[in-house]
């Protein structure tokens, strides 16, 4: 794989359900992301070994970490240390979200592919 590539040709990944899917581009410790959420979309309570930060590009989430929820619409950010809980709820317009995770979402190697089908970000125009 080249080190330099247009996020719209890396594969779609089904993340949660239908709801939420994702592009990655993984380096050796990192992992940078696009992330697409349907209006309402549910990411119910997780955690994970990754250290997490990352933006709202656009749309909405209300989004819970450590007992506090917020409304984040484009520019919002959020820093999540390892291991903390965290969930977040799409606005009904839905979101697109860049996440950066260290060290990598090796999980994330066992995902379905989503074949077929356009990413809602970046739009063509």
């Amino acid at each position: 794989m080249s080190n330099l590539i247009d996020i719209v040709d890396a594969p779609l990944l089904r993340v949660w359900g239908d709801a939420v899917r994702a592009r990655r581009i993984q380096g050796e410790q990192i992992t940078l992301a696009i992330v697409e959420l349907e209006p309402h979309a549910i990411v119910p309570e997780h955690r994970h070994e990754a250290e997490q930060l990352g933006m709202v590009i656009t749309g909405e989430m209300h989004f819970t970490l450590d007992g506090e929820t917020r409304v984040l619409g484009p520019g919002g950010t959020w820093r999540i240390t390892a291991n903390r809980p965290h969930g977040v709820a799409a606005g009904p317009a839905g979101a697109v979200v860049v996440d950066v995770f260290t060290p990598i979402r090796s999980d994330w190697d066992r995902l379905e592919v989503i074949e077929g089908e356009t990413p809602r970000w970046p739009t063509a125009g």
